[in-house]
C-alpha cells in the first residue's frame, strides 16, 4: 500500500533529510580520502548521529551490521564498513546511509572519487548522478513510476553504461522500504500513479559493464558479475503539486 503523507509528516521528513544532507554533502567529505578506511567512515557517521540524537536506520535493519553501506569499485551496494577496506587512489567509493529522526527516515547515497581515475570512470559517476536528477524530474503528479525508470535507463544506456536491475528504489517514510518499488528502468506511462505527497527514494545504481550482479558470501555485499566498477546516487524526495522536492540535499 502506498502511503500518502500529511503536511506534518513531510515537514518531519524535511528535518530528517536536512540532517542527512549535512552529513553526506559536507561533513563526510573530510573523511573519505586516500588512506582512510570504510570503518573510519562508519565511526564518523555513528558519532555524528549520536551527537544530533538520531537513529542510524541501517544498523540492525534485517540484521545489517553497520550504519552505512560502503561499496568500493565493483561493489554496487550493501558493502561492509570494514577496517581492512582502505581507500586508495583510483577508487570509486559509494556511501549509502539512512537516519531516523522523530520516527521519520531519510535515505540517500553518493559516489565519491578518490584521487585520479580514468575519464570513463569519471563519466560513469557523472552519468549516474545526472540520471538521478533526470528521474527526479519525472516525479510529478499524474506521471507514473515507469516514467522515472525510463528516464534513468535511457540516459544511462545512451552513454554506454548499464542500469542494475536486481535492486530498485522505494517508498520511504516511517519505514525504510515502503511501497511502491521504484525501478531504474521501465516503460513510460507504466506502473503506479504518482500523487501529491508521495515520498520515494530514487536511486540509480549503474555499472560500467554488464548489469548482472551477485551477492558475496557475507550475504549482503553486492558486486557486478563482470567486476566492472559501479556508481550509486540516491535522494529521498516528496512529490508536490509544484513538482518534486529533494529532501536529502544541501543544494536541491
Amino acid at each position: 500500500m502506498i502511503i500518502i503523507k500529511t503536511e506534518k509528516e513531510i515537514e518531519m521528513m524535511r528535518r530528517a533529510g536536512a540532517k542527512l544532507a549535512r552529513l553526506l554533502d559536507d561533513l563526510i567529505l573530510g573523511v573519505i580520502k586516500d588512506g582512510a578506511s570504510a570503518y573510519d567512515v562508519e565511526m564518523f557517521v555513528l558519532d555524528y548521529m549520536k551527537k544530533i540524537n538520531v537513529i542510524p536506520t541501517f544498523k540492525g535493519y534485517a540484521d545489517f551490521p553497520y550504519a552505512t553501506c560502503i561499496s568500493v569499485n565493483e561493489e554496487v551496494i550493501h558493502g561492509f564498513a570494514l577496517k581492512e577496506k582502505v581507500f586508495k587512489n583510483g577508487d570509486l567509493v559509494s556511501i549509502d546511509c539512512g537516519l531516523t529522526y522523530e520516527g521519520y527516515i531519510a535515505d540517500s547515497a553518493r559516489t565519491f572519487i578518490i584521487g585520479d581515475v580514468s575519464e570513463k570512470e569519471k563519466k560513469l559517476v557523472e552519468v549516474t548522478k545526472k540520471s538521478l536528477y533526470l528521474g527526479i524530474e519525472q516525479a510529478v503528479p499524474g506521471n507514473r513510476i515507469g516514467d522515472i525508470g525510463n528516464a534513468v535507463q535511457k540516459y544511462v544506456e545512451q552513454h554506454g553504461f548499464s542500469v542494475i536491475r536486481d535492486f530498485v528504489g522505494h517508498g520511504v517514510g516511517r519505514k525504510l522500504h515502503e511501497d511502491p518499488q521504484v525501478p531504474n528502468f521501465g516503460r513510460p506511462n507504466s506502473g503506479a500513479l504518482l500523487r501529491k505527497n508521495m515520498t520515494i527514494a530514487i536511486e540509480p545504481m549503474v555499472a560500467m559493464g554488464n548489469y548482472e550482479v551477485e551477492v558475496l558470501d557475507d550475504g549482503w555485499t553486492t558486486v557486478t558479475k563482470d567486476r566492472s566498477k559501479a556508481a550509486h546516487f540516491e535522494h529521498s524526495i516528496v512529490i508536490t503539486e509544484n513538482g518534486p522536492e529533494i529532501l536529502t540535499s544541501l543544494n536541491p
